[in-house]
């Protein structure tokens, strides 16, 4: 189990809170040893010197009347156990410090109590410290103690708690301005990883972010350009080879009859030009999604199935599960079950099975296209998904090798992902995953 945080955010998050620990605990001695132990110290001696006054009067032997009138004078009683019990000495509690302090004051062992008052009682009858001499067991003194703070929480405890709460507030806030800019600029990353162009980020935050912010900004602009310099080029080199490839055509037209055969071949040479051509235009398309809908993706794998009867010697097993609809463009999927339909076809065998489940733990509409052939060699199968990437060796495979690249891209554009793997008997498995 990681106990340190990751992200910039926690782990700046967590610096202050250590930060702020270690100025609590210096702050809460220092207050401890310069502040509280010098009153406590004082308020013993005070009290020390009170009941030397009262030893030294020998008011503790006098009599009944005498101490009445003390107690009058004074406000300090003397009590007999009993006395001292039913006002409230059952209730202190001893503080063993005062204790020690006061008897050493004294030189005789010394027995120091405070109570207070109690909650349904008048909040304005003062804390009282009760005092127990060795020399008269017998007898308490109970000294009443004006000005001590009544709250149930102490000033320094509320200090403390005030200036912890505003450093971490100030320190979230902080952490949370400086992380704002990171997270529009990972946002962005991710758009230009989808083949899509975000517009410019504002240029906010520390100066180091702002240095970054407009790097990425020239460098989304440059791609944006790149893009539209390769469709401009493609488009141009599509024109510039249609226009032979139409007079080569119509040459082959006015070929004698005796030389079909080279007519067909010419033909099918020009037609499988043109269809690398579709090609490359399709992939230098940025608007592969189109126009999204709610659909249900069974009904699309059946539709392409449906249209696919049509050759006898090719077979679709389907099995296929509910599914929710969601939210995509028919004609891009489409397209992409189209392609890895193809290629099982194609490349793999004439029986292929195409598979669909719902995973609602993941919340993801899973495909799965399954052929029956050779496969492809396991150190290549990453590689297959890059443009003008073939797999000649396994799949006997012809064309431009765009098309798993293209399939790629609109998956992708759709916020899923697409996989190939080998089976583990036999054939290949074309896997692809869309959000639900």
């Amino acid at each position: 189990m990681r106990l340190l945080p990751k992200s910039a955010f926690g782990q700046t998050v967590l610096l202050i809170g250590l930060l702020l620990l270690i100025n609590q605990v210096v702050s809460y001695l220092s207050v401890t040893y310069y502040f509280i132990r010098p009153t406590s110290a004082q308020i013993n001696s005070l009290l020390a010197t009170q009941v030397q006054s009262m030893l030294a009067k020998d008011v503790l032997q006098s009599s009944k009347a005498v101490k009445r009138a003390y107690s009058e004078a004074t406000g300090i009683g003397i009590l007999t156990q009993q006395q001292a019990l039913n006002q409230g000495l059952a209730d202190a509690t001893s503080y063993r410090f005062m204790s020690n302090q006061v008897s050493a004051q004294l030189q005789q062992k010394t027995d120091v109590r405070i109570s207070t008052p109690a909650a349904d009682e008048n909040v304005n009858r003062p804390y009282r410290v009760w005092i127990s001499l060795s020399t008269h067991p017998d007898i308490w003194l109970s000294i009443p103690l004006t000005g001590w703070a009544e709250a149930n929480v102490s000033p320094l405890t509320i200090y403390l708690m005030v200036i912890g709460i505003l450093s971490v507030l100030g320190g979230w806030l902080f952490v949370r301005r400086l992380n704002r800019p990171l997270h529009a600029l990972q946002r962005a990353a991710l758009q230009v990883g989808k083949g899509q162009i975000p517009p410019p980020l504002s240029e906010q935050g520390s100066s180091e972010i702002i240095e970054v912010t407009r790097a990425f900004n020239r460098m989304n602009q440059g791609i944006a350009q790149l893009e539209q310099d390769r469709t401009v080029m493609t488009a141009g080199i599509s024109h510039d080879l249609r226009t032979p490839l139409t007079r080569i055509r119509l040459a082959t037209e006015m070929l004698p009859e005796e030389s079909d055969w080279i007519r067909e071949g010419i033909v099918n040479d020009i037609e499988d030009m043109n269809a690398i051509i579709d090609q490359f235009i399709d992939y230098a398309r940025m608007d592969t999604i189109g126009q999204q809908e709610p659909s249900d993706l069974n009904a699309l794998i059946r539709e392409l199935t449906q249209a696919r009867h049509i050759e006898e010697s090719h077979h679709i097993e389907l099995k296929l599960t509910p599914l929710p609809l969601i939210m995509l463009g028919r004609t891009a999927i489409k397209r992409v079950l189209d392609n890895l339909i193809e290629n099982a076809f194609r490349y793999g065998s004439d029986k292929i099975t195409v598979t669909s489940f719902y995973d609602a733990n993941k919340k993801r509409v899973y495909c799965k296209v399954r052929d029956f052939g050779s496969g492809i060699a396991e150190d290549t199968l990453h590689a297959m998904f890059l443009p003008f990437t073939q797999a000649d060796s396994a799949r006997g495979s012809t064309g431009s090798g765009l098309g798993l690249a293209i399939t790629r891209r609109i998956v992708n554009s759709h916020n899923g992902d697409i996989t190939l793997r080998n089976h583990p008997q036999q054939g290949l498995i074309a896997e692809f995953w869309l959000p639900a």
